[in-house]
């Protein structure tokens, strides 16, 4: 066996046990994945869905119906077993989300450099979180990428993104992004994917349904305080800049046109990739919550930099996404509001990185005016809870 390749399994190895032995020594509550068992028992035994709370953080649910009926075999397993399993299930996914960043940046690295890519994706911030906190980020992230990094026209394409956008609803923008792209049938199958989770939802949870789809859906403080630390969207940095939870015109205006300004300059994007990475920039910036660990569109991100060239933009990139600013910054309480001027950009890292990159993508003179024809994505054959406080 080379080199090489015993010293990438040895690395991973050393990687992802002492991840493990950091959860085990810290007794890793994974109040996310309790959050989801919980779904799973209120689905499976007639329960309260929307009004349970779980944890001594009284964590609620706050996800669609659907993905309350997919967290059901959660609710039959041991609590230990279940950790065990999402711990190696996430593992699992970050390597998948690896692969697919290359796919995406039309990148194909040997398996050697991929489970070196693995072992050092797992420490950035984004994806610590989700792993740590039994998440399903990286799940929502292989669905999407899975499917917009295949071939334009391609047998149900868009069909992963409408199944993803009923677990968590954000993924919705890429079904926008594939209309704007031009993709008119690919955005139909995600519209009729999405559709066909909603009435699932109905048909098995009809008191649920009308109540996350009429009440639930816009009571976004069952989600957590916007202004934390925590809260890596573009809502987060005003109510912080504003040393308090600013009235909605304040953040709500400057969403709308953030939001408005990065679909357009995903959809006129000569490359699929630069599109891909803007939509999901945009969809972390406009919603009310994106929690840290909603960031790990940061894995494929950096495929892309280091695919073309851009070692030293990846390098900062890569540090930024592993500083972890924001927690060492005073937040107990509501300190958060109280930061003084030097350390709101310490306080809201994500959200600014993702405006200059798309103020980047905006300047005069740069790559930005869409081909005639979608280009197609790369082929694998083809190309080289929220936060406890």
């Amino acid at each position: 066996m080379p080199k090489r390749t015993v010293v990438s399994y040895v690395f991973l190895a050393v990687s992802l046990c002492s991840f493990t032995a950091l959860c085990v020594l810290q007794r890793a509550p994974m109040a996310d994945l309790l959050v989801y068992r919980a779904e799973g028992a209120a689905v499976s035994h007639g329960g309260d869905l929307y009004g349970l709370t779980v944890t001594e953080w009284r964590l609620p649910a706050t996800y669609p119906p659907f993905a309350a009926i997919l967290f059901v075999p959660a609710a039959r397993v041991p609590v230990p077993v279940l950790k065990a399993a999402f711990l190696a299930g996430n593992a699992l996914l970050l390597a998948v989300l690896v692969a697919l960043s290359a796919r995406l940046a039309g990148h194909r690295p040997s398996p050697a450099r991929l489970r070196t890519a693995t072992a050092l994706a797992l420490w950035l911030e984004p994806v610590f979180q989700t792993v740590l906190f039994g998440q399903v980020n990286l799940a929502i992230a292989c669905l999407v990428l899975w499917d917009l990094t295949r071939p334009p026209g391609a047998r149900a394409r868009g069909l992963a993104v409408g199944l993803a956008t009923g677990i968590k609803l954000t993924p919705a923008v890429f079904a926008v992004h594939l209309l704007l792209r031009g993709h008119r049938r690919e955005a139909a199958t995600a519209a009729a994917g999405f559709a066909g989770t909603v009435a699932l939802g109905l048909l098995v949870l009809p008191a649920a349904s009308a109540d996350f789809w009429t009440r639930r859906l816009f009571e976004t403080g069952r989600v957590g305080k916007a202004w934390i630390v925590d809260n890596q969207s573009l809502r987060g940095l005003v109510d912080r800049a504003l040393h308090g939870a600013a009235p909605d015109p304040a953040w709500l205006l400057p969403a709308l046109a953030v939001g408005a300004a990065g679909l357009w300059l995903a959809a006129r994007a000569r490359e699929e990739r630069h599109g891909v990475l803007m939509a999901a920039g945009t969809a972390l910036l406009v919603s009310p919550i994106s929690w840290t660990h909603h960031w790990v569109w940061c894995v494929p991100l950096l495929a892309v930099l280091l695919a073309e060239g851009r070692v030293r933009l990846a390098v900062l990139t890569a540090a930024l996404f592993t500083a972890r600013t924001m927690w060492l910054l005073p937040h107990e309480g509501d300190l958060d509001l109280r930061l003084p001027w030097w350390q709101q950009p310490l306080a809201a890292p994500y959200p600014l990185l993702a405006l200059a990159l798309l103020a980047g993508a905006a300047v005069p003179g740069r790559p930005s005016g869409r081909p005639p024809d979608p280009q197609p994505a790369p082929s694998a054959r083809s190309s080289s809870a929220s936060m406890i406080r």
